[in-house]
């Protein structure tokens, strides 16, 4: 194998390149980005950077001292893949030939129909998002958040410590009931109201009003929210179109295995754009989390360079965190499925609970607020536990 490229220039992307310098690839390595920006952090994005206390050369995810021996191309989309010569396409018309392909173009935003070219109206996903929605929080006033998500939980609570106006609106019963489970949802959606953000559950948007620019939030059930600024945090969907007609199999993203082999040879996927099998569950999964998009690349690469299929090493349970108004918000393992969910430290009003969730008596899920220690080494036992 003498030529690999990686399409995404994003923290899975940087990964499956670390861990390629790291297996002993020596040859050469291409990274593709459709960003002009070189590998950064997003999680900061809705919380420090947006509110001015991180400056850009913060997010940096490389070290000054690090030197990947990477040809960088920034700033151009791929466009298409020929799987039986292993062609990536890009936008300006150069054609990459490799021995090796490891896509991880990640995830986009999901917008809301009929917003395009109404100002005021943002998404959060990539850095210049961030730089747009940052610039405009600064001026103040009425915001509205369409999506009771952990993004649109971050920017209400980022917006709240610098003052304005924040009302969210969830078109769910509960906010967080999927990864979290209603009644837990509920514990952790109450944040807003202990901080006076207005929060609106069980009511879709029928649209938004403005001419140049927004100038409120319409709920289906007629009512009308005021708003200078609004943010859809409505999730993403998994940059793969692309991908149309390579002969890598598509379904909610990139189809592969447990090590991350796609149907191709020589082709794997990492990160929020791959769908792969996970032996706990018996199914396939599509995990938009940080921890997986540093920690799986290693199969995958491992997988890339036997050229065949390896044993990856078993995956723990995915685990995720968030902060909200001042409150760090843990959470591992899966809640779907799980019977019954035990308040086993804290108490739910002061906001500082340990929860266990159970099915049929076993622990399948942890969610920890401000209980980092305790959440640690629960963390560590259903690692341990076999799958």
């Amino acid at each position: 194998m003498r030529t690999v490229v990686v399409v995404g220039a994003s923290l899975a992307g940087l990964s499956a390149t670390r861990s390629l310098r790291k297996q002993g690839y020596d040859g050469r390595l291409i990274v593709v980005g459709d960003e002009p920006h070189r590998p950064y952090d997003r999680p900061p994005l809705s919380k420090d950077f947006l509110a001015g206390a991180l400056g850009e050369a913060d997010l940096a995810l490389e070290a000054d001292d690090e030197d990947l021996r990477v040809e960088w191309l920034l700033g151009v989309r791929a466009t298409g893949l020929d799987g039986a010569d292993r062609a990536v396409r890009l936008a300006d018309g150069r054609v990459v030939r490799a021995d090796g392909i490891v896509i991880a173009t990640g995830a986009a935003a999901r917008t809301l129909p009929g917003s395009d070219g109404l100002a005021g109206v943002h998404v959060l996903r990539t850095l210049d998002d961030a730089r747009a929605l940052r610039d405009e929080l600064a001026r103040g006033g009425r915001l509205v958040v369409i999506g009771g998500g952990f993004i649109g939980a971050e920017v209400a609570s980022t917006a709240y410590t610098l003052g304005l106006d924040v009302t969210v609106v969830e078109a769910a019963r509960t906010p967080l009931a999927g990864p979290l489970g209603a009644e837990m949802g509920a514990v952790v959606s109450a944040l807003h109201a202990d901080h006076g953000v207005r929060l609106l559950c069980g009511v879709g948007v029928k649209g938004l009003s403005g001419e140049r620019r927004v100038d409120a939030v319409l709920l289906e059930d007629g009512r009308s929210v005021p708003a200078d600024i609004v943010v859809v945090g409505v999730g993403a969907r998994p940059c793969v179109e692309w991908l149309e007609g390579s002969g890598v199999a598509l379904d909610n993203g990139v189809k592969c295995g447990a090590d991350g082999r796609t149907g191709l040879a020589g082709v794997v996927a990492v990160g929020d754009c791959a769908n792969w099998y996970d032996p706990r569950a018996g199914a396939h999964r599509r995990v938009e989390h940080w921890t997986g998009a540093r920690e799986r690349p290693d199969a995958a690469v491992t997988a890339l360079l036997a050229g065949g299929a390896v044993e990856p090493a078993a995956p723990g349970p995915p685990y995720f965190w968030s902060d909200q108004y001042g409150v760090k918000i843990q959470f591992v393992g899966h809640a779907a499925g799980a019977d019954s969910v035990t308040i086993e430290e804290g108490a739910a009003d002061h906001r500082d609970v340990l929860a266990v969730y159970r099915r049929a008596g076993r622990p399948v899920a942890v969610l920890g607020m401000n209980q980092p220690r305790l959440f640690t080494r629960w963390r560590k036992r259903l690692a341990a536990a076999p799958s």
